[in-house]
This record gives C-alpha cells, structure tokens and sequence, in this order.
C-alpha cells in the first residue's frame, strides 16, 4: 500500500492516468444529458394533452445541441487507455469512454424515437422480468390514508429556504436555484453543483424531507466528495453509477424517515412506464395504464409518463427501485456504504475503487449522509417489502 504518498508524487507516479483523467473531464464538461432532455415546452404541451382529454399525443421540444457528437466522439475515442500500463485501470478507463461516448450519441439522438430509445438502453438497459415483479409486488400493498404532512402547502420560496436550512448541516456550499424546464419538482445539476427547483412547483412537508434526503444528502453529497478525489472521473461518473446515485437516494429517504409507501409505488409506476416502451407504448397508452388502470390522479400520472417518453423512450427510471434492492441489500449486509460516497460511483466497480485506494488514488472520505447514521423509519410495512424484494 502506497496511502501515504503526497499528491505531486502520485502525478509523477501516474502521470499517464492523470493525463487521460484530466483529458476527459475537459470532454466530459460538456454534456449533461438530463438537462438535455427536459423539454422545454412541458406546461404547453401538458394543457394540450389534457384539453384533448388524453387523445392527442404531446409534441415536445428540446435545447439545441451546443457540440458536434462526431467530433466529440472522435476525440473521445483517440484517448488511449492502452497507454496505461495497468491492466486494472486500462480496463475502468475504456469503460469509461464507451460509457460517455454512448452518452454523446444518446443526446445527439434526442427526439428521434427509435434511435434514442435504443441509445437509452445501452446506457440504462431495460426493466428486467425481476424489476416489473417487485414493481407489482409493491403495487399490492393498500396505502396508507394520507395525512397533513402530504398536502402541497409550501411555496418554491419557501422550499428553497427550507434546502438552504437543510444544507447548513453539510460543510459544502448550497446553491438553489429555480428553473423552469426541468422534469421533476428538483434536480442536481451535477456540472454546476446546483440544486434546481421547478418553478411554481408547490411542495408538501413530506416531500421537503425526502428531497432534501436524496437531492442534499446523496446526490450533492457524492458530488463535492467526487470533487475532494485526485481523480476527476469521481466527479464525472462511472460508468452505471446512475442505479447506485439512486439507490442511495432513497435509502437516504428511508434512513430518515422520509420514505412512504406511496413513494414507493412511484417508483414502481416508473419501472412499469419504462417496461411499456419495450412492448411499443407510446405516450397515450402509457398514460392510459398509469391513470386508468392503476388509478394515479392526472397530474402524477403525466409526470411518471413523461419521464419515460422524453426524448423518444428514456428509461433511466427503471434504476430507482434496482438500485433501492442492490443498495439495500449491501446496507443490510453490514457492509460499509463508505465506498459508494466517494463520488458519483457504482456498486458494479466497487473493486475498482478498491484498487485505487490500495495504490493511493482515492482520498478519504469527507462528506457524509447524515441520515445513514441514524433510523427514523417506523413504517413496519416498507421493512417487510425492503426484504422481501427480489
């Protein structure tokens, strides 16, 4: 073990893995596919829909590309992971160029269905058969009558003051801004380590809480841990790292007491929306299962919807709940979650970064969640479904 290496001489010692390090962040910094595929017509084309009474299927628009894919693959793949000497870390570095690469071509293709759909899966896959039983497993359970703490009551002002309040117990600093074109109530923007909030949105007590768990606690978390790390790529992301960011996320939400079963279920209506682009839905007939047949109000029901169409079939959602089990599990294991909070990191290349501990490239751990230090879940029925996922 080398740990005790200084930063100047681990540069000398790799100076090739900083070189493409630092390479491909300068790559990197350049796309961001979430904000790229938000539209930015929501509202307008949301009113149509509903003025159509479900019928007319919803036309969205997205920001205009500000790279050229080809040429932003072409320098992608001259990087030579090769050049490395190091089999371990030739092999994570050639991962990681597939994974942007596929990025690049997955935002180069929005909007056009068939092509970014199966561009989607070769960076998120599709719902497995085990992914759409435990979503119906869960969907089983009778919810629990929804109490005060649900009501969407507090403003967006009032919200951002309550996250500003929340972040004073991180020793990082917290940006909220408000936006209009994004998908969920809130966001992290990774590339400007900003915290997004849609505005108009209203918010309930409840979801404070469980934003605050997941948006703060886990995803801003890993994104200043990643930024303490001599590697870029811990900021950057992984490849798969998406399944493991959420997969924290809502044990984040759990730890704390936040979770609930009828967010539970959202995460389920998500894997079953995702499953229905591979059977051919399109946005009507997706809508039609979530409000129709499992009776969603309108509202949630075009949100859960929308996340799966846009761009032509995204279906990054399927993760939350894969990534909830894998999470979980590893949790329950006694296993430390350490680890996984260095960066925007995945489970899948755990013995990665183990390797680059042993040889002195991961620094230590600066941010932790609070909320994996603590259990304030009391709800006896979200235990049993947390074990008995499959």
């Amino acid at each position: 073990m080398r740990t005790h290496s200084t930063k100047s001489e681990l540069q000398q010692r790799y100076a090739k893995v900083f070189e493409m390090d630092s390479n491909l962040d300068r790559l990197v910094r350049r796309i961001e596919l979430l904000s790229s595929v938000n539209p930015i017509n929501i509202e307008k084309e949301k009113q149509r829909f509903f003025a159509s009474k479900f019928n007319e299927e919803p036309h969205f628009k997205y920001p205009k590309l500000k790279f050229d894919p080809l040429k932003l693959q072409r320098l992608f793949f001259s990087q030579r992971p090769d050049r490395l000497a190091d089999p371990q870390l030739e092999a994570l570095y050639r991962d990681v160029i597939y994974f942007y690469s596929n990025m690049v071509q997955c935002i180069s293709t929005i909007g056009i269905e068939d092509e970014f759909y199966y561009n989607s899966l070769r960076i998120y896959g599709t719902p497995t058969e085990k992914d759409v039983q435990n979503a119906q497993f869960i969907l089983h359970f009778d919810e629990e009558p929804l109490g005060p703490e649900m009501e969407k009551i507090f403003t967006g002002e009032e919200a951002k003051a309550y996250f500003e309040d929340f972040g004073l117990a991180y020793d990082f600093p917290l940006q909220v801004k408000f936006a209009t074109h994004i998908a969920a109530d809130a966001m992290v923007s990774n590339i400007n380590k900003t915290l997004l909030l849609k505005r108009n949105a209203m918010f309930s007590k409840n979801q404070l809480l469980t934003l605050a768990n997941h948006e703060i606690g886990v995803h801003l978390v890993t994104t200043f841990n990643g930024l303490e790390q001599p590697l870029k790529i811990f900021a950057n992301g992984f490849p798969k790292n998406v399944e493991t960011q959420e997969g924290l996320s809502v044990l984040s939400e759990y730890k704390s007491g936040a979770l609930t079963l009828r967010r539970l279920k959202e995460l389920s209506y998500r894997v079953l929306a995702s499953d229905g682009l591979s059977k051919g839905y399109d946005f009507r007939t997706t809508f039609d299962m979530i409000h129709n047949q499992y009776k969603l109000n309108r509202n949630d029901a075009f949100s859960i919807t929308l996340r799966a169409h846009r761009g032509g079939g995204f279906t990054k959602d399927r993760l939350y709940l894969s990534g909830l089990k894998k999470v979980y599990d590893m949790y329950t294991s006694g296993a430390p979650l350490d680890l996984l909070l260095t960066g925007k990191v995945s489970i899948d290349y755990l013995d990665s970064i183990q390797y680059l501990k042993e040889i002195g490239l991961l620094a230590p751990l600066i941010h932790r969640n609070h909320a994996f230090e603590q259990d304030r879940n009391s709800n006896k029925t979200l235990d049993f479904i947390l074990r008995n996922l499959s």
